[in-house]
């Protein structure tokens, strides 16, 4: 796969090779993330890209290498706050300091709409709308504070992105590409009290500047039978990979019929009022992969029943959405 990895940047740490691959090794471990060792290398892979460090006299190289630009992006600023938290300084052969932070696109507010009694539609437009939904489901929105103009995150010089503080804090929900073209996409809000982004959308936003970032957050999960279980808050992403799914895909979703939409008269979904009633209940044969977002409690049990149950953790994923 090197060949497909064109985009590349390089750096060094003086005198540290012990700790900058202790380091490496933990994050691997945190981010349960492939690691490969030999006598010449330690290389991490996630993202499609790869992160790898080479010993050398007094020095470890650092080689990043990626398929797009923005990854470069997204590898230099992690990797350097995972060498930095083991006190060590990357010296980077190539910083776009002052650049937007990777990944990063202004967008404009184009319509806002009522799609259904518990979700509110936004549509944004922007040149870079196409990239957004392609290969990841999710990503994530910047919104300002009411009545400030924008700051968005820029690449610092260490090669870190720095994210404006205090009174410029920006609001960073996560949300999933409902549909897009050319140069616009639509994502759904769930309407709950206490939501500054439901607060936001009803405020009249229409033809505001905001921000959006990524993609990521994965793609439909490849299995000859996927199950799916969610709440109103994952109903977004079910919708998304029940197109997506190329196996038999079944779907569990606790919300109200009106806001399943046409999902409601999809023979695949069933709604449920007690996601783990159900999720306990599923035949989850050979060849399954299991995908439960929910509350973070609701997570938390979920992923404890599937590994009591002898689910291989590479066969399902169990996420916080909210909570």
């Amino acid at each position: 796969m090197s060949h497909l990895r064109s985009h590349r940047n390089f750096g060094t740490i003086p005198r540290a090779s012990g700790a900058a691959a202790a380091a490496l090794k933990a994050r691997a471990a945190a981010w349960e993330v492939p690691l490969v060792e030999s006598p010449e290398a330690l290389s991490l892979f996630v993202w499609g890209c790869e992160l790898r460090l080479v010993p050398g006299g007094d020095e470890v190289r650092i080689e990043l290498s990626a398929p797009e630009a923005r990854l470069i992006g997204n590898l230099q600023d992690s990797a350097t706050e995972l060498f930095a938290e083991a006190g060590l300084e990357v010296a980077w052969d190539r910083v776009d300091a002052g650049a937007l932070a990777p990944g990063l696109s202004p967008m404009r507010v184009r319509s806002v709409t009522q799609r259904s009694p518990g979700f509110i539609r936004v549509r944004l437009a922007g040149p870079d709308a196409a990239r957004f939904g392609a290969g990841s489901l999710h990503f994530r929105l910047l919104l300002p504070p009411a009545g400030r103009p924008a700051v968005w995150p820029r690449t610092g010089a260490s090669g870190r992105t720095e994210w404006p503080g205090g009174a410029d804090a920006l609001h960073r929900p996560v949300y999933t590409v409902a549909a897009q073209g050319d140069d616009w996409l639509d994502f759904d809000i769930f309407r709950h009290a206490g939501s500054p982004t439901c607060d936001w959308a009803l405020s009249g936003p229409e033809g505001a500047e905001v921000a959006i970032i990524g993609p990521g957050g994965g793609w439909c999960p490849e299995a000859d039978r996927l199950h799916l279980f969610g709440d109103e808050t994952a109903l977004p992403a079910i919708a998304r990979m029940l197109d997506l799914a190329r196996g038999e895909v079944s779907a569990h979703v606790r919300a109200g019929f009106p806001d399943l939409g046409p999902l409601a008269a999809d023979p695949r979904v069933t709604r449920c009022d007690d996601l783990l009633a159900a999720l306990a209940g599923a035949d989850l044969g050979q060849g399954s992969f299991v995908w439960f977002a929910a509350e973070a409690g609701q997570a938390r049990q979920a992923r404890q029943h599937l590994i009591a149950r002898g689910i291989d953790r590479k066969d399902f994923m169990a996420a916080a959405y909210w909570g």
